[in-house]
């Protein structure tokens, strides 16, 4: 039976001489994989639809297993994206950070809509960096990950100056900064940001100005929190990391 998707693809892999495996993470039924036969020839209708990061509709023939990719209509290509290869960093983390956190078919229109808007800022011109960021707060729950960030992990106090403790799982006010001597210092921009990015809707997201000490804080905070509780080494963060030393270099 031949069923319509809205989907992102999130990951190809080389089948044979001529086909792909496509990864699209769907509206309707979230991640699922499907084979594309034909799609590696340049003139093959499907070879557009299924380059990363497209955004478009699906007509798929489901089974148990891999379905098979029949059409697909281009909805948005994310050139932009595509023609950089610092935001292909970007969003080639974000997707891969969404393949870890997501099993096979278990549908999640929130996760979709989330992804689907990350790119499309990203695409448009929207701070790649903070948009990762966001995402990534954003990930934490699927990973059973669930910081304290509303008031001081230790007593609870909302009011005060903020630092982030690892070992304590979120916020520290001043009064607690013995708890954890490793904690990690944070600006009140930085500690609003986190507050901000945990819980916003991402339809209210203007164009967020943030400094570069602010970021580095950001990028201190995330990266620590995520190696200590996550477990993830994914080559897509090293390199993301790779080129924005490179950028750095380059400045």
């Amino acid at each position: 039976m031949l069923e319509k998707c809205e989907g992102i693809v999130i990951r190809t892999v080389n089948y044979g001489e001529t086909n792909k495996i496509v990864t699209l993470f769907t509206r309707e039924w979230g991640k699922v994989g499907v084979m594309a036969r034909g799609a590696k020839k340049p003139n093959s209708r499907l070879a557009a639809v299924t380059q990363p990061f497209t955004y478009g509709t699906y007509l798929i023939q489901r089974s148990r297993g891999l379905g098979t990719l029949q059409q697909g209509e281009i909805s948005l290509s994310m050139r932009s994206i595509k023609e950089d290869i610092f935001l292909t960093a970007y969003v080639s983390y974000i997707v891969d950070l969404l393949d870890k956190g997501t099993e096979e078919k278990k549908p999640n229109p929130y996760l979709f809509e989330l992804v689907f808007r990350c790119i499309q800022a990203i695409d448009e011109g929207y701070d790649a960096e903070i948009l990762t960021h966001i995402f990534e707060m954003k990930m934490l729950g699927l990973f059973g990950l669930y910081p304290e960030l509303n008031h001081c992990a230790v007593c609870q106090r909302t009011e005060g100056t903020f630092a982030f403790s690892i070992s304590q799982n979120g916020f520290i006010c001043h009064h607690c900064l013995d708890k954890d001597p490793y904690h990690l210092k944070l600006s009140p921009a930085t500690v609003r940001l986190l507050r901000l990015f945990y819980y916003m809707d991402l339809s209210r997201l203007g164009n967020i100005s943030v400094k570069e000490q602010t970021k580095l804080e950001l990028k201190k905070v995330i990266e620590t929190y995520y190696d200590e509780y996550a477990g993830l080494q994914l080559k897509t963060k090293r390199f993301l990391n790779q080129m924005n030393n490179m950028k750095g270099f380059m400045q």
